[in-house]
This record gives structure tokens, C-alpha cells and sequence, in this order.
């Protein structure tokens, strides 16, 4: 294992909530190592303590409050106690689900039934007299930068990747990797797959950047990446691989419970103002000399990818089109980058600029690159120009897999985008 300053370590497949990682941290800055061992199973599954739901009047304490509860025909039942309340919605990323009323009973409990719902790992808030609020009976608190939902799992064969198995497990931990223009650690998450800590065998990496106004604890938390991997790789369907998650603001040092106060997204980075060429700097000079020499990595282009999704996307294709000497794919989920604007000329004129050898030589590019994954929403905003990009490449002789799934800009889709991306990682 590598000399880690910090090292937090899941063991089970778990994903961390944030009470713990503060608890862990706490514990390293007493000086004593923290480590999470944290059981195995369906985390993600509903099966909360059994409570009362008696409705006679004024009985229901919110503490015996039963929700989400799932039913056996894959309706869910969600329950909130706000006796004072006028109105209260539920805002849930499944279809139909959003601003949806509950219905209130003479006891002050309000509740919402579902239609039934794919078996998915759904997100949700409340919005109780016009503030949005969490399911405070639903443990499963998930966060994307400043903005917190719940989360429920309806399991079904086509969620089973979303859910901790009774297998071998890899390890997730935190470290921190020098900064050449921060002038200090910054922090990242690295995967690394069953039986690494027993083996002497070396690795390929995926480098996996979060989105605009996220962190480092995107991915392993909300995009469940460990579980995800995971599963894949004791199906057998993705080569066992290192995932290194990294704080993709090259001028940020960690999330903002562990550095510090903050902006989201931090001032002069983000949507429309990320450096690419620091971002190329902080990837090519600092993480990935640091990931070679602190874990046992093939340490060639063939055996790195870089992908990312939205903000992530931008820096994937500004810094491994870029830099095909370092990366041999790439993943650019859900972007923005290939709109046209004021200040864009959008689709194959990014990367023509980026890479202006692109197209020069398709067969060369396509042995170069393998593959170029993107992805995006059926209901993002950025489908049509996604749409335009990839029959432009395909009109050019490029070589491209594309997937779109049912959603927004939103983390069910980037999921799913990993799920299929993983497996094509690192064949040839």
C-alpha cells in the first residue's frame, strides 16, 4: 500500500455518508489512523426499523415515521410529519416525480404514493411550505457540492450493479497528492480492486473527474463508483482497474468540510471559467507522476483513461484529446463543450482546436484513441448537440461509442455512463 498521510478505507462496498468521513477525519487529526469496516449488504435498500403508521390524531411521533417504504409491486411510499405544514411536495428524479402533493391525514402525517418504478437508485427532497427539505426518516443522505437529496433503492436485475454484494470488495481511500501551483496536498479518492492489498500485480487507471460545483467525494459517494467497479469486475465484465477520483478544481484543496469554507463553484473556475491548461498541469504533472509512483499502475498511455462528466467532460476533452501521449481513452459524459455560443463555435471545431491533428488521419486517431465514450441525458439540454457531434465524427471516420439513458443532468445517467463505460476500458 502506498505511504498515505490520510488514509479513510471502505471495505464492504459501502457508500461513506458524510458523518462518518468527518468522524474519520477527526480521528486523523488526533494523530491516529481511521479506518471504516463497514458491513456488507444492501446499504442502499429501504428497510428501515419497522414503526407504527396509526394515524389517530396527534399520535404520530416523526422519529416512528416509516419512509421511503418500498412495496412489493415497486410503488414507493414516502412520509414526512409536519403537522403545521400547508403544503407539501415531493420532488423525486423519477418520471412524473417532481412537485408532486402529498396528502396530509388528521394526525399531521403527510404521504405520497408512487406508480411502480424501474428498479433504479432514485433520488428525492421535500419541499414543505415552499422550502426544500430533506426525508429526515431516510438515512441515505447523498451530496453533489452544496446541494443534498435522499436516495432509494428499488431493486430489480437492472439495479443490482447499484447494490453491495456478498463479494470481494476493493478499497476506497483518501490521499493527498502535492500541488505544484497550490503549493500544498490536495485531496483525492483512489479505488483500487479486490485483492490489491495480497497481489504484487500491477494495474490500469481510470482518472474520474467530478462536475461543476462537486468534489472529490462525488463519485465514491453519489456515483457509488466502488460498488459499481465492484460488481463489474466479479462479473467479469471490466478488467480490474484502479478508479483514482481526484478534486478536479486544480486550485481547490478538498471538499469544503475538510478545506474550508467555500463557494460552489469555487471563484474564477467552474462552468465557464475552468483553466484548461491548469487542469492539464495539475492531471499530466501532478496526479498521474503521483498515482504511478504511490500504487502499482502500467504506468503507459495504453493503460490510462480520463474521464469526466459535464465540468469533467470539458477537462477530459480539453486534456486527453490533448494529450494522447498520456491517455489511450477518454470519457466525456454529459457536456456542455460542444454547444454552440457567443464565444463557441461548438461540435468538431472544439476539437479541432484542441487537437488539430484530430482528423487528420482517422485510422491513426482511432488507433490512438480506444475508446471515445460519451454519453448524456434523454432529457438534458445538451442531447441535440451531442446528437450532432457524434454523427459528425462518424461522418468522419472517427470511432465512437455514444449512449444516451433516461434523464436529466443528473447522476442516474452518469452512473449507468460508467456501468457501460468500465467494461470497455483497457481490451485492447
Amino acid at each position: 500500500m502506498p505511504d498515505l498521510k490520510e488514509s479513510i478505507v471502505v471495505r464492504s462496498g459501502r457508500k461513506l455518508s458524510r458523518r462518518s468521513l468527518m468522524q474519520s477525519a477527526a480521528a486523523i487529526a488526533g494523530g491516529g489512523a481511521a479506518v471504516l469496516t463497514l458491513p456488507l449488504g444492501s446499504v442502499l435498500a429501504q428497510d428501515a426499523p419497522t414503526a407504527s403508521t396509526a394515524t389517530s390524531a396527534n399520535t404520530v411521533a416523526a422519529a416512528k415515521v416509516h419512509s421511503p417504504e418500498v412495496l412489493a409491486d415497486s410503488r414507493v411510499t414516502l412520509r414526512v410529519y409536519a403537522p403545521k405544514a400547508n403544503e407539501v411536495l415531493v420532488n423525486g428524479n423519477w418520471p412524473n416525480g417532481r412537485g408532486v402533493a402529498m396528502t396530509k391525514d388528521a394526525s399531521g402525517l403527510w404521504s405520497h404514493t408512487t406508480a411502480p418504478l424501474v428498479p433504479e437508485l432514485w433520488g428525492y427532497t421535500f419541499s414543505v411550505d415552499g422550502v426544500k427539505t430533506l426525508d429526515t426518516n431516510n438515512y441515505n443522505v447523498v451530496r453533489d457540492g452544496v446541494g443534498f437529496s435522499n436516495s432509494l433503492l428499488v431493486l430489480g436485475e437492472p439495479s443490482k450493479v447499484f447494490e453491495a454484494q456478498r463479494v470481494p470488495h476493493g478499497t476506497v481511500a483518501a490521499t493527498w497528492v502535492p500541488s505544484a501551483a497550490m503549493q500544498t496536498p490536495r485531496r483525492a479518492y483512489v479505488y483500487t480492486p479486490p485483492g490489491y492489498e495480497e497481489s504484487t500485480t500491477r494495474y490500469p487507471v481510470l482518472y474520474l473527474l467530478h462536475g461543476s460545483g462537486g468534489d472529490e467525494e462525488g463519485w465514491p459517494i453519489h456515483g457509488i463508483a466502488n460498488v459499481i467497479m465492484d460488481n463489474l469486475i466479479v462479473q467479469g465484465k471490466a478488467k480490474p482497474m484502479i478508479v483514482v477520483m481526484p478534486n478536479a478544481y486544480w486550485n481547490e484543496i478538498a471538499t469544503l468540510d475538510v478545506g474550508g469554507p467555500r463557494t460552489a463553484p469555487p471563484p474564477g473556475v467552474g462552468s465557464g471559467g475552468a483553466n484548461y491548461d491548469a487542469s492539464e498541469k495539475d492531471i499530466v504533472g501532478d496526479l498521474v507522476p503521483f498515482v504511478d509512483k504511490h500504487f502499482r499502475t502500467v504506468a503507459n498511455r495504453d493503460n490510462r483513461a480520463l474521464a469526466g462528466l459535464s465540468m469533467g467532460a470539458g477537462i477530459t476533452t480539453n486534456v486527453a484529446l490533448k494529450r494522447l501521449d498520456i491517455f489511450s481513452a477518454a470519457g466525456i459524459l454529459s457536456s456542455g463543450g460542444f454547444t454552440p455560443s457567443a464565444n463557441n463555435p461548438g461540435g468538431l471545431a472544439v476539437i479541432e482546436k484542441i487537437a488539430p491533428d484530430f482528423f487528420t488521419n482517422p485510422e491513426m486517431t482511432n488507433k490512438k484513441i480506444h475508446p471515445l465514450f460519451i454519453s448524456v441525458g434523454t432529457e438534458d439540454p445538451r442531447l441535440a448537440s451531442l446528437n450532432d457531434l457524434t454523427d459528425k465524427l462518424h461522418s468522419r471516420n472517427i470511432n465512437c461509442i455514444y449512449k444516451t439513458y433516461p434523464g436529466q443532468h443528473e447522476w442516474k445517467v452518469w452512473r449507468h455512463s460508467l456501468v457501460d463505460m468500465a467494461p470497455l476500458l483497457f481490451r485492447s
